[in-house]
């Protein structure tokens, strides 16, 4: 059979579900140093490294004035896509930006019982670059999930590179990017890309932070910026993890397995947990009726073999230990009363409760983000949301006779640390002078 069914009372299970879940370890070195190259590259020479690497890599050519896609080549496109998914793209965006709304804070202050002022003042990036793949997929919905929290946020510039083929970039992608009120579009990709939206060039401002999935060029090259600009994560394969009981319908539980291992890397992870062996073979049948029905069968079917199972526990304590133990991705929960099982789980990017929740309905209109951590990341990162796109400054403010109050401790605490001129910038105050 193409899935295995697995046994948590097997002696040989911790070694067997280890092989499934393995992390990538990243990019190779190999790719790492290219990257580098890359990066380096455009640093020094930056528009005609682009072009360079354009014509290289993606065979178009191109010169510095047409790296950025034009408001009628972007309007043509628009027009190029069909009115129904026109509709839904407007439908996904109303939808993210609704939900995201409600992410925004807002700068706050208080005065403490000696009169200083204090607070956190919250502040919008100023400029963000979006990456979108190309290649074999287009990703409009990942241009929505990316760019539309950051207006939200009130990031002020919003641009976008995505590079373009011989028949230029996907009409979807450039539509979502006029539904989302992306600023401008680069048709470049790859680690130039990412390298020009860091240092910019003299066609391309450099931003603050860098989003949005890529291969693993695209991958290094973020790692790689890190620190010249922020970055929202290195991005890993997908992965769905479903905790299902006797009830789940084996037919919605195996459409969704297959769902999350159609995504195209080859390294995607798909596993269900259950109590019930009969549901894990029912599952596991149906996966092989739903496959021959698929377009992307060959690569589903590499994907499944490699890191998908169906794994039999003892019980749902058991699979919510398991769940924890992996911190997938996607958590879906086809149980009985799934929001008391959901109130135990910490570690997961996105749970999805009930039978009527697939992951999919997440990926694309839903409302909460897409832009998820993987590879057991969700024990300490978030899904992208406004709070990615704001920075938070500390604000105090003091009185004379505050610092006063305060003055023995500060003094005291920096003697203690060896900084006398920590000390003494506060002992100033009192000593002479001129009142602060």
């Amino acid at each position: 059979m193409l899935v295995r069914v697995l046994s948590t009372q097997e002696r040989d299970f911790a070694r067997q579900f280890a092989a499934i879940r393995e992390r990538g370890a990243g990019a190779s070195v190999q790719v790492e140093t290219q990257a580098r190259k890359i990066v380096d590259a455009v640093r020094r020479r930056g528009d005609r490294a682009l072009v360079a690497y354009t014509r290289r890599f993606d065979g178009v050519t191109l010169s510095p004035a047409h790296l950025r896609v034009s408001d009628a080549d972007i309007a043509a496109a628009q027009a190029a896509v069909a009115p129904a998914a026109l509709r839904a793209l407007r439908l996904a965006a109303r939808r993210i930006a609704a939900f995201h709304r409600r992410q925004r804070v807002r700068s706050w202050s208080y005065r403490d019982t000696i009169g200083l002022r204090l607070g956190q003042q919250i502040t919008p990036l100023r400029r963000v670059g979006l990456y979108v793949p190309g290649g074999h997929a287009a990703y409009p919905s990942s241009v929505l999930m990316n760019a539309i929290p950051a207006r939200v946020a009130g990031v002020r510039e919003v641009v976008m590179v995505s590079p373009a083929g011989r028949g230029g970039v996907n009409p979807a992608v450039l539509a979502a990017a006029a539904i989302a009120g992306i600023d401008a579009v680069y048709r470049i990709g790859g680690a130039q890309a990412v390298a020009a939206l860091a240092y910019g060039t003299k066609t391309i401002a450099p931003v603050d932070k860098i989003v949005g999935p890529g291969n693993a060029w695209v991958q290094a090259a973020k790692k790689i910026v890190y620190g010249t600009v922020d970055i929202d994560k290195i991005a890993g394969p997908s992965e769905v993890l479903v905790i299902a009981d006797r009830n789940a319908d084996p037919e919605h539980v195996a459409a969704d397995l297959l769902a999350q291992a159609e995504h195209g890397s080859g390294d995607e992870c798909a596993v269900l947990l259950t109590p019930s062996r009969p549901l894990a073979f029912a599952v596991q049948a149906a996966i092989e009726r739903q496959l021959q029905r698929l377009p992307r069968r060959g690569d589903i079917a590499r994907v499944l073999r490699r890191r998908g199972a169906l794994v039999v526990v003892r019980s749902l304590a058991e699979a919510v230990e398991v769940a924890e133990s992996v911190a997938p991705e996607h958590l879906e929960l086809m149980v009985a009363r799934p929001r008391r099982w959901a109130g135990q789980i910490r570690n997961a990017g996105a749970l999805f409760l009930g039978p009527f929740a697939p992951a999919p309905l997440g990926d694309y209109v839903a409302g909460p983000n897409h832009v998820l951590p993987t590879g057991g990341t969700a024990r300490f990162f978030s899904p992208l949301g406004v709070y990615d796109f704001v920075k938070r400054t500390s604000v105090v403010s003091a009185t004379r006779h505050g610092l006063r109050r305060l003055a023995p401790a500060v003094i005291g605490l920096a003697t203690l640390e060896g900084y006398d001129a920590h000390a003494a910038a506060v002992r100033c105050r009192f000593t002479g002078g001129r009142d602060a």
